[in-house]
Formats: structure tokens, sequence, C-alpha cells
């Protein structure tokens, strides 16, 4: 019997080694995880072979992402219809140009700016656009449904009336221009830099900046929603009265969210300007909180990999349809007549939105889900 128990222990050690290794083994053989290395490494070196055309569409599809991002954490995960995320992109676009922009004239303007650190700016802006959510959370604490999307819708018709009528902050129609960030040592300007023999302007600079940007919007978000909190807003989503007799705070919840998606829309906002390099209040307006909607919908609810899919196929969609207008059929240069490729854009993903609703409820995101998986033979011993 000794000699049973002595072989057992000795036996059993080697057994568990075996079924664990292979676990760790096969998660970095996964080709997802080939396919982020990838995918990270060609982000990195494309400022140094794309033009400055690529990179600014790139740098609209971050700056979209980010504030698809919180508009899904808002809609997506806790059920609350908001028509009005633009207004929160305009709350941090323009609080960026007054906190660190100069008092001047310009285009028949006296303007006003509090000529604050550059970096200092852009963080007051996403706590002003933040501030600007927790001012109407209330509200959003309480309705829901149509009557919150209605409400929100309210917040683009005051943010244009504010923005074209409120020339001293905002510059009136022309809008105006957006002072450069500096931080770290560097300017974020068009003034050269040097790269390994590549001169760096500023969409070659400021892609890193929206990359990293992107990068911590994406994992914060995801923390969120794969944690206690995220698990709540999906609580109240599916069943607020449920949610409500469980212990969830349901107000403070749906409050708490609409002030997070207000920030993520003011650091969306915060880099528009920053590409764009000038504001215009006509941007800020009720077709971009449509086009928000379309880039969660069509890229999948709930979801951050889903915004972000949806997010940079919204945007780069009109670009590319810009830049290819010439050898596209149906499709023709903007102003030259017949159907622009802004128009054709809004044709198709509103189209692609149709088809997600009718035929992909999960959105593009859920695509890779649907794929077959390769699954790696077992071995000898191994558990199933």
């Amino acid at each position: 019997m000794s000699d049973t128990t002595a072989t057992t222990e000795t036996a059993t050690p080697p057994a568990t080694k075996s079924v664990g290794a292979p676990g760790r083994t096969e998660r970095l053989r996964r080709p997802r995880t080939y396919a982020v290395l990838i995918g990270s490494l060609l982000l990195l070196v494309l400022p140094f072979y794309l033009d400055r055309f690529w990179l600014q569409a790139g740098l609209f599809a971050m700056a979209a992402a980010i504030g698809a991002i919180g508009l899904n954490m808002l809609t997506g995960a806790t059920g609350q219809l908001s028509m009005g995320h633009a207004f929160f992109l305009a709350v941090g676009a323009y609080g960026y140009c007054v906190l660190a922009g100069e008092s001047g004239t310009e285009n028949g303007h006296t303007l006003t700016g509090l000529g604050l650190p550059t970096w200092l700016a852009a963080i007051l802006a996403v706590l002003l656009a933040g501030a600007a959510g927790g001012a109407f959370s209330p509200i959003a604490g309480r309705l829901r449904g149509a009557y919150l999307g209605i409400a929100t819708l309210a917040l683009i018709f005051i943010g244009q009336h504010v923005l074209f009528n409120a020339g001293s902050l905002t510059g009136g129609y022309n809008g105006r221009s957006v002072p450069p960030l500096f931080l770290f040592g560097f300017t974020f300007d068009d003034s050269e830099l040097l790269v390994a023999a590549v001169p760096f302007g500023s969409s070659e600079k400021l892609w890193y900046l929206g990359l990293a940007a992107l990068l911590l919007s994406a994992l914060f978000a995801r923390g969120v929603l794969r944690g206690r909190p995220g698990r709540a807003m999906n609580a109240i989503r599916d069943h607020r009265i449920a949610a409500g007799v469980m212990g969830v705070p349901v107000a403070r919840y749906r409050a708490g969210v609409f002030v997070l998606s207000s920030m993520y829309a003011g650091l969306a906002g915060v880099l528009l300007a920053l590409v764009f390099q000038r504001t215009v209040p006509e941007y800020f307006g009720m077709i971009l909180s449509l086009e928000y909607l379309a880039m969660i919908v069509i890229g999948g609810l709930g979801s951050v990999a889903g915004a972000v899919v949806g997010a940079f196929f919204v945007s780069l969609l009109p670009q590319v349809l810009t830049h290819y207008s010439d050898s596209l059929p149906l499709v023709s240069a903007p102003g030259t007549g017949g159907l622009a490729p802004g128009e054709a854009s809004r044709y198709l993903y509103g189209a692609a939105v149709v088809a997600v609703v009718l035929f992909l409820p999960g959105g593009l995101a859920r695509l890779g889900l649907a794929l077959p998986r390769v699954t790696r033979p077992k071995k000898t011993g191994e558990k199933k």
C-alpha cells in the first residue's frame, strides 16, 4: 500500500505541470496574439511611410474611436440613448482653445484666451466636458429611452446657438485657430523634426499621441466593462427594476456613466482640434452625433473593440471615397456635381447599419467569433 501511495504522489506533480504549461503556451500561439503584435508594429511604423493625407485620416479615426468608446459605454452597455454626443466634443475642442489660446483679434472677433500651458489646458478641457455632462446628469439619471434621446438632442441646438453667437469664445462662424500642444519638450506643430532621416510634422507627431490616447482609453473602458461597474451597467440596461432590487444604485450609475462618456467625448474633441488646427462650429452638429450612433451600431453595441472598428469604418469611408473619387464609379469629385463622396459614404454606412441590425446584431466586432477556431490536437495524458 505504501508503494502504491508513493507511486501516486510522485506521478501527480508531473501530470499537473503538463496540464498547466500547454495552457500558457496555447495562449501565446493564438492567431489573435500574433495579429495584435503585427498590427501594433504596423501602426508604429506607418508615420515613416504614409503621406499627410492618410495620417490625418488615421488621426480622425483615432479621435472618433475614443468618442465612440465613451458613447458605447453609455448607449451600448447602459442602454442610455444619447443624441448629443457632438455637444461634448465641442466642449472639449473649444475648451482647449479658450484655455490654451491667447487673447487677441482674429477674423474681426476679439477672442478671449487664458494662455494656460497646453498640456494643462487639454486636461482641463476633458474635465470641463465631464463637468458639462455632470450638469446634465440629473436629467440623464432619471430619463430613459426616447425621452433621454430627445433631451440630449436639445444639447445640440443649444450648443450650435452658443458656438455661432459667442464670438469672443468661439470665433463665430469662422471658428478660431488651435494652439499647438507642447508636451515632454515637443511641440506638436508643423515644425520639422528629423527621425531616422524622415521629417516629422504635426501629423506624424500627433500620430503617436493619438495612439497612446486611444490605447489608454480602450484599456480603461475594457476594465470598467469587465469589472463590477460593467456588470451593474449591463443589469441596468437589461432590467432596470431588477437591478435596483438587487441593490444597484440605478440613478447614480446612469449619471456617472453619462459623466464618463462626456469626458471621453471631450478627449476626442481635443484630439480633433489638434488635428484640424482650427475649430469650426458647423462641424459639431447633429450629423456628427448621428455618425457616432452609426459607429457603435455597426461596430457592436457594448463592446470596446466594436466601437473602435465602427469608428474606423465610418470615419475612414468618406476619406477613402474622396481620395479615389476619380477612379470609382458613380462617385464624383466634390463640387463637380453628381454623387459626392460624403453623400455616398452616408448611403453606404446607412446600408451597413440596416445590414448589421438584420443579419449581424453583434456588429462587425463579432465576425471573428463566427469564424471556425483553430485548435491544436490534444496530447496524450492531457485533460480535455
